[in-house]
């Protein structure tokens, strides 16, 4: 069994998890601890995310996060099998603290490195959490992707269609902000919306008269702002209005597109299971999951969504996705990733390939 400590700063959460693959005798993978600290407070009154004040944060708590981790799981470093961090994409200033955390551990505890891209971090969770085989589509969400994508295997990715504009978390918290919300903005609007009613104002669904699996939420936001302008002043019931229109038209067009990428996946893999996994922060929104799963029973297909903890944010998944990668390298006797590799603001899943980044003769070898 590989046991993995896993460290994740891409954005604003600060996180370490240790996680146990399964033995291959029927025992299961297991999270060990999974620790997670958020910087909301240090962020609200910016209405947002400030990257240097976010670097600053994880550097004070990092190491204190990793002990944690540690302590919680009972093992030592002598006891894990490998380092995995996000290498990207992400926030530079953190991406760069978390990397280099897992540097210092992996050199000094002679241990194997494993740079791990974030989004795949995300797209591998439904394997830790449903011991689901390949291949499966992906609808990520969260707040810097929206993308429909094809996961064939450990670092085979095939983009399917994303949004061409805002990433739907990025839109909701852009509608948090326009009714005066506080930070984080989903979290808020999905409150909102509860009390609303969805069919008050007519937004629109943009881009579903159009082929593909393209997503496009600027133009909704722009309708949502010229609602909110028309009706004012924007009372409490109005702003639960304006959140429920606005929630339910992405539901739409996420159940739309999920219909169409469903039978695009039965076209390509006739004998495989139908199933789409939804993962990203954003899959922590209820009405959303509905709609989703409701889109999956009317296709026919199986409907994944990770717990919300793991959803947004966290440290075991990227301990899970190092697993899965060491598993490869073990088998291929590969060499891992060495001390020279270099963190990326930006790093698309779909070109993540199956060789870990970096990997070079420096590297340890499994």
């Amino acid at each position: 069994m590989l046991t993995v400590l896993g460290i994740e700063t891409s954005c604003d959460e600060t996180a370490a998890a240790v996680v146990r693959g399964a033995d291959g005798q029927g025992t299961p993978p297991v999270i060990l601890s999974n620790v997670i600290r958020s910087q909301i407070d240090e962020h609200t009154e910016f209405g947002g995310v400030v990257p240097e004040i976010a670097a600053r944060a994880h550097i004070a708590v990092l190491d204190r996060i990793v002990a944690e981790a540690m302590a919680e799981a009972g093992v030592s470093f002598d006891d894990i099998d490998a380092v995995a961090a996000t290498a990207g994409p992400g926030l530079i200033g953190g991406v760069i603290v978390g990397l280099m955390t897992a540097k210092a551990i992996a050199m000094a505890a002679g241990k194997p490195l494993l740079a791990i891209n974030h989004l795949e971090g995300h797209a591998l969770t439904a394997r830790l959490t449903d011991d689901l085989a390949f291949p499966y589509l992906l609808l990520l969400v969260s707040g810097g992707h929206t993308q429909f994508l094809l996961v064939k295997g450990v670092g085979d990715y095939e983009r399917l269609g994303s949004t061409i504009d805002d990433a739907i978390g990025e839109a909701f918290d852009k509608t948090a902000k326009l009714l005066g919300l506080p930070y984080p903005g989903g979290p808020a609007v999905e409150r909102m919306a509860r009390a609303g009613d969805p069919k008050r104002f007519a937004l629109p669904r943009p881009l579903l008269d159009r082929p593909g699996l393209d997503m496009s939420f600027a133009g909704l936001k722009t309708a949502l702002r010229n609602a909110a302008e028309k009706a004012q002043p924007v009372d409490e019931q109005t702003a639960r209005d304006l959140c429920a229109g606005f929630q339910r038209a992405v539901s739409d067009v996420l159940a739309h597109r999920t219909r169409t990428a469903l039978s695009l996946f039965a076209e390509r893999f006739p004998d495989a299971e139908k199933v789409i996994v939804v993962a990203g922060g954003v899959a922590a929104n209820s009405e959303i999951r509905a709609a989703l799963d409701d889109a999956c029973r009317t296709a026919g297909a199986r409907f994944v969504a990770p717990p919300h903890r793991l959803c947004t944010d966290n440290a075991a998944m990227i301990a899970w996705a190092g697993i899965e990668r060491l598993e490869i390298a073990a088998r291929a006797g590969e060499i891992l990733d060495d001390q020279s590799v270099a963190p990326r603001p930006r790093w698309p899943l779909d070109e993540t390939s199956a060789s870990l980044l970096g990997a070079g003769k420096k590297g340890a070898k499994v």
